[in-house]
């Protein structure tokens, strides 16, 4: 029985960046051998099991076996017999099919360290054409390594191609896309992500809404945002304004978000975000009817927030956002409560009316102008 740490760590470990997940093989060894150390299993589909005191993935050694159409189409089989090199072979890049073992020994049977230095992302073996998932997962790769100067190998891009302009990638469920892209979108560089998955002839089936990223100056737009905003939410809200457009893409935004089942909190920012990103940009040029308008179209008197959340995607969307006034405009609409008014005689429709009439006088502040005094009661 051996234990091998591979993937992710042992290629993070020779880039020299940080390692936080660590994943470990096991060769030689029986689901009952792990279950007497103390491991407790976790998946269904082959035997994975938890550390008892570092709470870390030990894997059995397996083998796969193309079985149905989708990520989820495999036969897996674990055996003591199986071979490290027989394992690390079912991997998806050599950069991620290296090994080490207790000494800190490289095992490299397919030649990921050359592919590191060289800074290649390519394929292991032609059974990479078999998985649909792999072209997320290369794409969101290459999103994290880009500052890195890793590209995609051109005969992986060809299989990636291949399984586009097949059927694969319809049987990727929403919720696996959606992992997979919320995963890039708090990457290094997202734009990347969009990128690779254009030019593997992919993005038109993942994400038909967003073709309109690919233009080199939508790209350029997006990786300047990221760069000022690392929320992956914010990021999401931006990059659908980008490719999406104004308040008529809002009917897009809900298909796509529906279809991914993205978690409300990415779905209703972005929804504000396309619709009013313009608005809040231009807000001091607007008149106060309009002021009005946005302030209780997002409503903020009650939701506050929702301006903390969407102010880094105004700055990141404009050069210039001329939003001085709200600020002040929101803090003296909020000093201004229905009660106040009752004191002073107001209520039913009138109280209404009169609520709606002082917010739209605050509207027509500027930062330093004082708020008007109310003295007069209603007759």
């Amino acid at each position: 029985m051996q234990t091998y740490l591979v993937g992710g760590a042992v290629r993070d470990k020779l880039l020299g960046i940080p390692v936080y997940d660590r994943d470990w093989v096991v060769i030689g060894a029986t689901p009952e051998q792990m279950l007497a150390q103390g491991f407790q299993p976790v998946g269904q589909d082959f035997p994975v099991f938890i550390h008892p005191q570092t709470g870390e993935e030990y894997a059995l050694a397996r083998t796969e076996r193309k079985s149905g159409k989708g990520y989820t189409g495999f036969v897996y089989h674990a055996a003591p017999d199986i071979t490290l090199e027989q394992d690390l072979l079912r991997r998806d890049l050599t950069i991620n099919a290296m090994a080490m073992d207790s000494n800190g020994q490289i095992i490299d049977p397919y030649h990921g360290q050359q592919d590191l230095e060289q800074r290649w992302l390519r394929h292991v073996s032609p059974a990479f054409g078999e998985d649909p998932l792999r072209v997320l997962r290369v794409a969101r790769f290459a999103a994290r390594l880009a500052p890195f100067g890793f590209k995609v190998a051109d005969e992986t891009l060809q299989l990636m191609q291949t399984l586009a302009n097949g059927d694969e990638l319809t049987h990727l469920t929403a919720e696996r896309v959606w992992k997979e892209l919320e995963r890039a979108l708090g990457e290094t560089s997202p734009a990347t992500f969009f990128e690779i998955l254009a030019e593997a002839e992919a993005l038109s089936q993942l994400f038909p809404e967003c073709v309109r990223i690919k233009h080199p100056t939508r790209l350029t737009r997006f990786r300047h945002i990221c760069c000022q905003v690392a929320s992956p939410s914010q990021r999401f809200a931006c990059f659908l304004s980008l490719c999406i457009g104004s308040e008529a893409g809002t009917t897009e935004i809900t298909a796509l978000c529906d279809r991914l089942r993205s978690p409300n909190q990415f779905r209703d920012l972005a929804l504000l975000c396309c619709q009013y990103h313009q608005p809040l940009a231009d807000f001091d040029r607007l008149t106060a009817q309009q002021r009005l308008q946005v302030i209780q179209g997002l409503d903020l008197l009650r939701r506050p927030q929702r301006l903390s959340d969407l102010m880094p995607c105004i700055s990141a969307l404009h050069e210039q956002a001329h939003c001085a006034a709200l600020p002040t405009i929101l803090e003296k609409m909020q000093r201004l409560q229905p009660r106040q008014l009752m004191s002073q005689g107001f209520s039913g429709a009138a109280l209404g009316a009169e609520l709606e009439k002082r917010r739209l006088e605050i509207c027509r502040l500027k930062p330093t102008e004082k708020e008007p005094d109310h003295a007069t009661k209603p007759r």
